[in-house]
């Protein structure tokens, strides 16, 4: 990793949860925050590494990122958009 991540302004843990839930959860979160902020998502589901790219490319967001932490999964996104 280049440059350390943005704190995140909003941190939510969808540990357990299986697609497409994880990206649910973090577009329903996305919306209540102002546009630069940034959301940690926790996912259990490995399915996070394809899935929040490819949501964040279809929504304007910023994908910043995914990694693993043993069984967990961090994602962080930057909300863009207008």
């Amino acid at each position: 990793m280049s440059a350390p991540l943005p704190p995140p302004a909003r941190t939510i843990d969808t540990s357990g949860k299986l697609c497409p839930f994880p990206i649910v959860e973090a577009a329903r979160a996305v919306k209540g925050l102002e546009r630069g902020a940034v959301l940690c998502v926790i996912a259990t589901d490995p399915g996070i590494e394809l899935d929040m790219p490819m949501w964040c490319k279809a929504t304007r967001n910023e994908h910043l990122g995914t990694f693993r932490e043993g069984g967990r999964f961090r994602s962080f996104v930057r909300k863009g958009g207008r």
